[in-house]
């Protein structure tokens, strides 16, 4: 006897441009009855539009808490390289000091050559070279003079840093202790919206949530899936829904997406 083989369900890849009447076709083959996908859906919005509410409390902490974190690190790398240069520049005087010390030990060699010395050309050749070496000494105590003084310039830089991130550093602690607060406060509620909502987005198919989640970017109060707004408009974006559409909306057989504003339209008795 032959066996029959199960034909295995192809999953075509999610296309961010897909049309809403594939993913009607999608919405509508799945475990899940499509009124229950509907209230689920529903349910997510829900949870996520209150953890939209919770997040809203904290207004624009976390981010001006990000910011000065980023610029305490940023003023930390500049401290960090103008410690670099002053490192660097004590070893350029480290040189310059080594330097003087061979100018000297030349021109002391020179000097008791001087004094063996009965030859006007050589005794000339040796007082030039001293002169070179005492030219060389004097760039080299320059050098050092002008780099002490940048030393000090970035040592100067170095304080104003320290000053900086100091203040920064106690608006961040005031800023994390705010934060902090608000979120303790609503932690608990938090956690339970979180798990409702991950309850729900295990329940929905990977598609639907890809549309689900990119309706929800798109719009500016991140409401995806709407009810029926006083019997005949579309709750997202207010515009009248036509008799069908509203029959076929009451039904809970079917995926609706406003025409106007891209959103899912359920049942009102949802609420």
């Amino acid at each position: 006897m032959a066996t029959v083989k199960k034909t295995k369900k192809v999953e075509t890849p999610i296309d961010q441009r897909e049309t809403f009447v594939s993913l009607q076709k999608n919405f509508a083959d799945s475990d899940l009855s499509v009124e229950e996908k509907l209230k689920t859906l529903y349910d997510l919005q829900k949870a996520d539009s209150e953890l939209d509410k919770i997040f809203q409390l904290r207004g624009e902490l976390p981010e001006e808490v990000a910011a000065l974190e980023e610029e305490i690190a940023s003023l930390k790398a500049d401290q960090a390289s103008l410690t670099a240069q002053i490192d660097e520049f004590t070893r350029n005087i480290g040189e310059r000091k080594q330097d003087i010390v061979d100018c000297e030990n030349a021109i002391e060699k020179y000097q008791k050559q001087l004094e063996s010395i009965t030859n006007s050309r050589e005794y000339d050749s040796l007082n030039k070279e001293i002169e070179n070496q005492e030219l060389v000494r004097q760039i080299a105590e320059k050098n050092i003079n002008e780099i002490k003084y940048e030393i000090a310039a970035r040592k100067a830089d170095i304080e104003d840093i320290k000053d900086h991130i100091s203040i920064r550093t106690e608006d961040l602690k005031a800023k994390k202790d705010e934060l902090a607060v608000i979120v303790e406060s609503t932690s608990k509620e938090e956690a339970e919206l979180q798990a409702k909502r991950d309850e729900c987005a295990a329940k929905i198919d990977e598609r639907t949530m890809s549309a689900y989640n990119r309706i929800r970017a798109s719009v500016h109060n991140h409401l995806a899936v709407v009810g029926v707004y006083n019997n005949n408009a579309c709750g997202g974006c207010f515009n009248t829904i036509t008799p069908q559409r509203l029959i076929e909306i009451a039904s809970n057989k079917k995926l609706i997406i406003c025409e106007h504003c891209g959103r899912i339209i359920i049942n009102p008795d949802f609420d």
